[in-house]
């Protein structure tokens, strides 16, 4: 029997009872549609989070006090952390000791509200140079303008406010000139930030940036920094620079044994690396659970072909009688549940796109407008592949069992 005719006599059976058909194939449908939603979502935030990343640029270099975290526990003891001070920003701008060094941005966070004439909203307060948050995210001041050096080294009690932070401390009014207290401390608006969301994960409209020597002095007490911020000549050097940090730091705290570090260093290659290898592998461990589902979805085709072939006894019979040979109705058997299993591949591909789509008007509308809608291309061919694969393993028991059965014993099956 030829091929083309096998397939139409696969097609004409399974068409007699389409509801079985059509329940034999949902476990399939079920794993396909699940693994190219994760794959979908999977895709979508890694797109926003290296997008995110993008934001503060390949050529800086983030040096955080305490202990590189190895789990959630462990970063409240960084945030606590006072090992990066004055000094070691003064060690890093010695052209000696990291010659690829272009700027360093102490930073240091306050936590608490800021109000305006009864009006309290709880925002991200930094103390640090606006200059460098202008500059590295390209965020311009649409009223107003950005303190300047002059004013860190005054300690000047002055602000740049998002337009959140605007709209719910003056609403309509005019925020320039005006003085919001910012904790105890009254602080002078003198830029306003257009609004922009979050960039870099860090929420423009909700901020408000002050000098950092103003937060240490007047509002936290401190001498040390919660962050110190490094911009290199280009993203080639970065490695360089990074080992002249450490090599700096090092020398400047007394330390000899790496493994002592009271400090580490975070480049933005090493965070995009950290999450590529995170997502892989949630990716891998999701579809592997998944594969466990589709299994079980062979298992159930196998099953159902397994029915067929005893309640087409008769048919097998009669066929053989008419001289098609037991090859013949092997393929037609095998051929049915490769039919079956693509055909779940086929509408689980569909429905992991469509529900993958839904995830990302969700998420883009309530969530993450950056967030995109991306199609795994290459996890629908596999998904198909996969889908064929299992309907031609978990169909050649049930057409070898068809095959084996006598002609005369089948004509006599009631």
């Amino acid at each position: 029997m030829k091929l083309k005719h096998t397939i139409r006599s696969a097609v004409d059976a399974l068409k007699i009872h389409k509801s079985r058909s059509a329940l034999t194939v949902l476990g399939i449908l079920i794993a396909i549609a699940s693994i190219i939603m994760m794959v979908s979502i999977g895709e979508g935030a890694r797109g926003l989070i290296l997008n995110e990343l993008g934001g503060f640029g390949a050529e800086t270099i983030v040096i955080a006090p305490g202990q590189e975290p190895t789990g959630p526990s462990d970063i409240g003891n960084t945030l606590f952390a006072d090992s990066l001070t004055n000094d070691d920003i003064e060690e890093l701008k010695k052209k000696g000791n990291v010659p690829d060094l272009v700027e360093v941005y102490p930073i240091v966070i306050v936590s608490g509200s800021v109000s305006y004439e009864g009006e309290t909203y709880t925002p991200t307060i930094y103390g640090g140079s606006a200059d460098f948050f202008v500059k590295t995210l390209n965020i311009y001041p649409e009223q107003g303008t950005v303190y300047d050096e002059t004013d860190i080294r005054q300690n000047a009690n002055v602000a740049v406010i998002g337009s959140k932070v605007k709209e719910e401390l003056f609403g309509n009014s005019e925020a320039l000139g005006q003085y919001i207290r910012v904790k105890d401390r009254k602080m002078r608006v003198v830029g306003v930030l257009p609004q922009k969301g979050t960039v870099s994960f860090l929420n423009i409209d909700e901020l408000v940036l002050i000098p950092y020597t103003t937060a240490q002095t007047y509002l936290l007490g401190i001498d040390h920094y919660h962050e110190i911020d490094v911009v290199v000549k280009s993203p080639k050097v970065v490695d360089r620079a990074v080992a002249d940090i450490e090599r700096t730091l090092r020398n400047s705290h007394g330390i000899t044994d790496p493994d002592d570090d009271d400090f580490y260093v975070v480049t933005q290659e090493a965070i995009i690396e950290q999450i590529n290898t995170i997502l892989t592998a949630l990716t891998i461990f999701l579809s592997s659970v998944v594969a466990i589902a589709l299994v079980v979805g062979g298992i159930g085709v196998m099953n159902i072909m397994l029915v067929s072939v005893v309640e087409r006894t008769k048919e097998i019979g009669l066929r053989k009688a008419l001289g098609a040979t037991s090859k013949d109705i092997s393929r037609q058997f095998l051929v049915e549940s490769m039919i079956l299993s693509a055909a779940g591949g086929v509408v689980g591909i569909i429905m992991g796109g469509f529900m993958g789509f839904l995830a990302y008007l969700v998420v883009s509308t309530y969530f993450f407008p950056e967030w995109t809608y991306v199609f795994p291309v290459g996890a629908a061919v596999l998904g198909f592949t996969v889908s064929s694969i299992v309907g031609l393993i978990f169909g050649i028991y049930p057409a070898k069992q068809a095959a084996k059965k006598s002609p005369i014993e089948a004509l006599r099956y009631e």
